[in-house]
């Protein structure tokens, strides 16, 4: 949503891995395309759970839930990885463009922030807001751009396998989070605040580097070989069903009845207990008995939930770009699907704004699956309309003008300190 649009950033001084636009046609153009494609299925995944029903008459997770539903946001997430990779040229940062990496990196978490807490009035109950977690986000990877591949490849795994914990380790009176949309109001708690946006909410930030890194680590491969798109096709499958599958193992030898039998122990009901483990939770799982971090279910930040929505979303970038390689007639399909997924990809924090106003405003007056389908495709024309102009969407001009300013400054500053 907030992050910045590969194919239309400023450009990148930080070598021959530049990540400015190619020429249309080019093997790093349809990169581009493929990523934004990507983005955009991740944007109508999270428009479907916002809107579409969870489950059915039978008390079964409905196909668009069981598809997207913790799945689409980190997808997001890994996404942002991949754009800011492309922002600071596909490779480690040096510690010469440090000053101005980091104002760049900061003014778009301020700006996304901010956003994010001015929609923080609305019901959560009908979309819990990303864009604070985001913005934090893109604070803490600031100094993630510094490090080298491999440094990345072993931060990511060493959050998805440690911080799940943290929850379980804060303070009684640290470890609940609010379970409401974070707005300004909660700044008159800054340490509340900052836990929750890092350990405890909806997204929390700090587990969530996990797909940050993942995707840091994907945007600095050559995303334009054929081999690259079937190896994170591949991978990605394999790392979603290995998790998946240990995750199912570990709770019916003992983690099911370890988690039953803590149940009195838990702030939820019995009831709410299964609907967690059947559904997925609002960020983290109850603190009753470690058993909990064993469950692969949505929104629940355990290590196997991170793995396995991990190789989602790097399945979902393989497949667009191994998509965008095909030939004649299949090719000209690929075409008429990717391009309006790639035209709402390239300005998701717009798109998305607009969408938590519609839900939030008495014009949402539609059945569920009217509504879906009307946010669908006005999202898709909206962003094709507007990427046919060449411009940006108005949030994204908006935080790539502040970046910009951020990072004369910085650039600025750096001079004056060198005289």
């Amino acid at each position: 949503m907030g992050e910045p649009r590969p194919n239309s950033l400023p450009g990148a001084p930080y070598g021959r891995k530049s990540s400015a636009p190619e020429p249309p046609g080019s093997a790093g153009r349809k990169r581009l395309v493929a990523v934004d494609a990507a983005r955009g299925v991740a944007l109508l995944g999270m428009i479907a759970v916002h809107v579409l029903k969870t489950s059915d008459n039978a008390a079964l997770s409905t196909w668009s839930y069981a598809f997207f539903g913790g799945r689409a946001s980190a997808a997001f997430a890994m996404l942002t990885g991949v754009a800011i990779a492309f922002m600071t040229g596909r490779r480690q940062v040096p510690r010469s463009a440090g000053r101005t990496t980091a104002a760049t990196l900061g003014a778009r978490a301020l700006f996304i922030g901010a956003l994010g807490l001015a929609l923080g009035y609305t019901d959560p109950q009908l979309g819990a807001v990303i864009l604070p977690y985001y913005a934090m986000m893109f604070a803490l990877a600031i100094p993630l751009v510094f490090l080298p591949t491999r440094a990345l490849v072993t931060t990511g795994l060493t959050m998805a396998a440690t911080t799940p914990t943290l929850v379980h380790l804060l303070p009684p009176d640290l470890s609940g989070p609010s379970h409401e949309n974070l707005s300004f109001g909660h700044l008159r708690d800054p340490v509340a605040l900052l836990t929750e946006l890092s350990i405890t909410g909806f997204y929390p930030a700090l587990p969530w580097l996990a797909y940050l890194c993942a995707g840091l680590v994907i945007g600095r491969l050559d995303l334009s070989r054929p081999r690259v798109g079937a190896a994170l096709l591949g991978v990605g499958i394999a790392v979603t069903v290995a998790a998946s599958a240990v995750s199912s193992l570990l709770l019916d030898h003992a983690g099911l009845a370890r988690i039953q039998a803590a149940q009195p122990d838990s702030e939820l009901t019995r009831a709410e207990t299964m609907e967690l483990l059947k559904f997925g939770g609002k960020g983290t799982t109850p603190t009753s008995t470690w058993w909990w971090l064993a469950v692969d279910a949505p929104h629940t930040s355990t290590p196997f939930n991170l793995l396995s929505a991990t190789g989602t979303a790097m399945a979902l970038l393989g497949v667009m770009l191994l998509a965008g390689g095909g030939k004649s007639a299949l090719r000209r399909i690929v075409v008429a699907v990717q391009t309006p997924l790639a035209a709402a990809g390239g300005m998701t924090l717009t798109l998305y704004t607009a969408h938590i106003v519609f839900i939030n405003s008495g014009y949402d007056v539609f059945p569920a699956d009217a509504s879906y389908l009307l946010q669908a495709v006005a999202a898709l024309l909206v962003g094709t309309i507007w990427r046919a102009a060449g411009v940006r969407g108005p949030l994204e001009a908006a935080a790539a003008a502040l970046a910009r300013q951020a990072r004369r400054w910085a650039s600025g500053a750096e001079g004056r300190s060198r005289r």
